[in-house]
């Protein structure tokens, strides 16, 4: 009876602390599943970012912007054909 007792108290343990730690891995599971979809929201909206500053920089850098400036600014224009010298090697 003793025995029995013992081998019970020991499977009743094992159990217990199984449960455990099915408890604590469903909860580690839910807390990182959690920080997965905040880090992809982050990334879309990083995504989001990118898109707006290639956008931005393209129009930025269009020809006829920098064409303006160059000739504002800069007071440069395009030369005229007899401004134009050649060098060949």
């Amino acid at each position: 009876m003793k025995r029995e007792s013992l081998v019970f108290a020991v499977v009743l343990g094992a159990v217990f602390v199984s449960a455990l730690g099915v408890v604590y891995a469903k909860h580690e599971s839910r807390k990182l599943f959690i920080e997965l979809q905040a880090l992809q929201n982050k990334q879309d909206d990083m995504d989001v970012d990118w898109d707006r500053l290639q956008l931005e920089q393209s129009t930025w850098a269009t020809h006829g912007r920098i064409e303006r400036i160059a000739r504002t600014k800069l007071d440069m224009h395009m030369p005229l054909a007899n401004e134009i010298v050649i060098i060949r090697p």
